[in-house]
């Protein structure tokens, strides 16, 4: 027989077997025992909570022959027939595939005939938000009024795209993240019954790393076994498959933070990189650890509100004494930046690079954050002795200010085509969207030869997805079908004090100007 996936394996068959979902569980329970069972359910929550696996049990209980306390009793020919797929008073529709109006006809002609065998005919509908508004139209009617014979069970990732005509029409039931402590339990239960032997290190981190879906966890679960089959589980391993990083170098990369040791950092990230770590994890695991950090600074008693062990906690408050608040809020606020930005860049270590060099070196940000750890690195310094000299900024003189823009004649085809493009930038940026629309904010364009245009950037991080090449791809490509013209695009990073107010004018807009024969040397 073929393999069968750890997660399809121990899907729950009973109400007993659901784990972190017992206020649900209960009032479905009561309803069945009761009789008060309604017409229409809406299941909404994360992905791997156990919407269709309780919708599924659901259904058994409720066309169960001998059902036991509101739970399916699981040998009858009924539940062993909706178990095994076979049922045709169960059925299963997969909104995302069959999205359409005829679909929700289909649904509707079929109600119209009694079940051949149980009490209820179960329409279980998942992804219901993939639905097409003409299909929820279609399907307001049966939904409202239903034979008395069909319950409706309808589960979705992303309730905010429900109708409300067909919330109204349903009992909402919010499907919670499962807790760390449930899924390891549940964790080591199975493990126990498949005879695999896991370090406890590794079963916790791979319950976090689920994220409060069981799913998930069995997936993972799954995952790191094959790897290391007829091997001990460990720690380390879980770690290698997953591409994650061990808890102490975040300990590592923070004190190299916050002694200023940028060399320290880069080389803590290579070697990340060497080791084949996923960077984009790395990004989100710290910015907890910072969390963690912040907890510890913020709350009297948070020992409960962080999740490992003592010995880490006691590491985490010696790491916690170097910093204060305003300084933690810093640091989250500038990878919380970059974790955004990570989703749209090819040069993901560039990008991590360019923050770990703005936490140690905080006069290279003007903002209010960073001249406050500016001014506590110059009293931390006058409080060693160390007499610390201004070293005064080029300063602008004020007739610069004054002085006019630079005039600059181009040849009649460059500057209509500078013009064209100037004038519809925003337009541009705006349709293209994505990654366009947010790094292509406060450039400026300038011209660059002929049929060449050049994209100035302000900020690094912009400039670092902006000159990407699909980037400027369909930049052109965008250009050439919207205004028939063939331009070419490069970029650059605009330099410290340059100015970019410079005006372009034709040679014959300046002979106009100036009322007087001008000759143009070569």
């Amino acid at each position: 027989m073929s393999y069968t996936a750890l997660y399809r394996k121990w899907r729950p068959s009973s109400f007993s077997d659901v784990k972190g979902q017992d206020h649900i569980v209960q009032t479905l329970k009561n309803q069945i025992v009761s009789g008060r069972i309604g017409h229409a359910y809406l299941f909404c929550g994360t992905r791997g909570t156990g919407k269709t696996s309780i919708a599924k049990i659901f259904a058994k209980a409720v066309n169960c022959e001998q059902p036991k306390d509101g739970s399916p009793c699981g040998e009858c020919s009924t539940c062993k027939n909706i178990a095994a797929g076979a049922s045709l008073n169960v059925s299963e529709i997969d909104a995302a595939s069959n999205n359409g109006v005829e679909n929700i006809r289909e649904i509707r002609d079929q109600v119209q005939y009694p079940p051949t065998e149980g009490k209820y005919r179960v329409y279980i509908i998942d992804e219901v938000h993939m639905l097409s508004t003409g299909a929820f139209n279609a399907l307001l009617k049966t939904l409202e009024e239903p034979p008395s014979y069909v319950i409706f069970i309808l589960a979705t990732t992303e309730v905010q795209k429900i109708p409300v005509t067909v919330m109204s029409r349903c009992q909402r039931y919010d499907f919670k993240r499962i807790t760390v402590e449930t899924i390891a339990d549940h964790l080591k239960e199975l493990i126990a019954a498949e005879h695999i032997q896991v370090e406890e290190k590794a079963i916790t981190y791979i319950a976090k790393s689920a994220d409060g879906a069981l799913r998930d966890a069995l997936s993972l679960l799954d995952q790191c076994i094959a790897f290391h089959y007829g091997e001990m589980l460990t720690y380390d391993n879980v770690l290698d498959v997953l591409g994650a990083v061990d808890t102490t170098v975040f300990g590592t990369m923070f004190r190299a933070v916050t002694e200023n040791r940028t060399k320290d950092c880069i080389t803590c990230l290579e070697e990340m990189v060497i080791q084949g770590r996923e960077l984009g994890q790395f990004v989100v695991d710290f910015i907890w650890y910072l969390r963690n950090l912040l907890i510890l600074k913020s709350v009297d008693d948070a020992d409960n509100l962080l999740d490992m062990s003592t010995e880490n906690q006691s590491l985490l408050k010696e790491d916690s004494n170097q910093v204060d608040q305003e300084t933690l809020l810093r640091y989250i606020r500038i990878f919380s930046d970059l974790s955004n930005q990570l989703r749209y860049a090819s040069q993901k270590r560039v990008l991590i690079e360019v923050a770990l060099i703005k936490l140690t070196r905080p006069q290279m940000e003007e903002n209010l954050d960073s001249l406050i750890e500016r001014i506590k690195l110059i009293e931390k310094q006058m409080e060693h002795g160390v007499v610390v000299s201004a070293t005064p900024k080029e300063a602008s003189v004020p007739e610069d200010e004054m002085t006019p823009s630079e005039r600059v004649t181009l040849p009649k085809g460059q500057l209509e085509d500078l013009n064209l493009v100037r004038s519809e930038w925003g337009k541009i940026t705006r349709e293209l969207g994505g990654p366009i629309r947010a790094s292509f904010r406060d450039t400026v364009v300038e011209p660059a030869g002929e049929s060449l245009l050049c994209i100035v950037f302000d900020d690094q991080s912009n400039y670092m997805i902006g000159s990407r090449e699909a980037v400027i791809i369909n930049l052109k490509r965008y250009v050439e079908d919207h205004y028939k013209k063939s331009i070419d695009f490069k970029t650059r990073l605009r330099g410290g004090g340059e100015r970019l107010d410079t005006i372009y004018v034709s040679e014959e807009d300046l002979k106009t100007n100036i009322l007087m024969e001008v000759t143009i040397e070569d």
